[in-house]
């Protein structure tokens, strides 16, 4: 399943999220439902579950108790599996949860499904989330556009390696070879440098980071679409081409600077400054370029 890990919430409760884009459907995390329905902490949503999932099994619903399992972000930060259910399952659970919340949960679930059914009609609603998600983790109006950006540069390269015969698995690896050849580093390497685990590197790029990036892969779309490469090796040359022109461009700045331009500051070490809102000031801790 392809999924995209999101974040709701209801009346003050997080509700852990995916959006399936085959399916085109929602699924959510099972014991954070019954955490919102039943006022429970935690662990006693989780118990709650864990009874109601045994006594609906019995009772031969397997409607409900089918569910999926997949990987979600628990409170500690870990990646853990968790009961997810469709629209349909938590519907059907919510009938065996006595709960005054009930209802309003319902149109909470069909508010969630309109928005997301009216951002597929109109992309650009969901750039305007974007935005608002990014405003909110305090990025800065020149950061939030240089990414919007990036994110269009990189669906046109997806788009151009699926025309050359890439599979989705490989992505990962393509990607590797453009952020090694214009930044030196891993796309690992490079998260490591910055502190993350399983954080999206590119929100945690400065603006010339993001910059380079953005530049390693449109170049690297355009030279495929001059060359036509056909199949996983070929797309590898002209990905590592790709990053070398951003790579020249990052070797001409920082003979300028006197300094690398890879840095290890991350999004959390960032403000939204007050007085300039066009900048991102580091907060606590000082630029560590290397």
């Amino acid at each position: 399943m392809g999924v995209k890990e999101s974040l709701k919430l209801f009346e003050e409760k997080r509700i852990r999220s995916v959006w399936d884009d085959s399916r085109e459907k929602w699924y959510f995390a099972v014991v954070d439902v019954v955490e919102a329905l039943t006022g429970n902490d935690y662990q006693g949503a989780r118990n709650y579950w864990k009874v109601l999932k045994n006594r609906l099994m019995k009772e031969g619903n397997q409607t409900v108790t089918n569910c999926n399992r997949l990987k979600l972000r628990a409170a500690d930060g870990k990646m853990r599996l968790t009961d997810v259910a469709d629209t349909e399952q938590i519907l059907r659970l919510i009938q065996s949860i006595p709960s005054p919340k009930a209802e309003p949960f319902k149109m909470w679930m069909a508010a969630v499904a309109s928005v997301r059914l009216d951002q597929m009609q109109d992309p650009e609603l969901s750039i305007k989330q974007a935005v608002t998600d990014y405003k909110r983790l305090g990025y800065s109006d020149n950061w939030i556009n240089q990414r919007l950006k990036s994110i269009e540069v990189r669906k046109e390269l997806t788009d151009e390696w699926r025309r050359g015969g890439v599979e989705n698995q490989q992505y990962a690896s393509l990607t590797d070879i453009i952020t090694k050849e214009w930044s030196g580093r891993t796309t690992r390497e490079y998260k490591r440098l910055k502190g993350l685990k399983k954080e999206s590197l590119r929100d945690n790029m400065t603006n010339v980071e993001l910059a380079l990036n953005t530049l390693a892969e449109a170049s690297a779309t355009e030279i495929s679409r001059q060359r036509n490469p056909q199949g996983y090796r070929q797309n590898a040359e002209t990905a590592k081409s790709g990053g070398s022109v951003a790579k020249a461009a990052r070797k001409q700045l920082e003979s300028q600077l006197g300094h690398s331009v890879i840095s290890s500051v991350k999004a959390k070490d960032y403000i939204l400054s007050e007085s300039d809102s066009k900048s991102v000031v580091p907060k606590k801790r000082k630029n560590k370029n290397v």
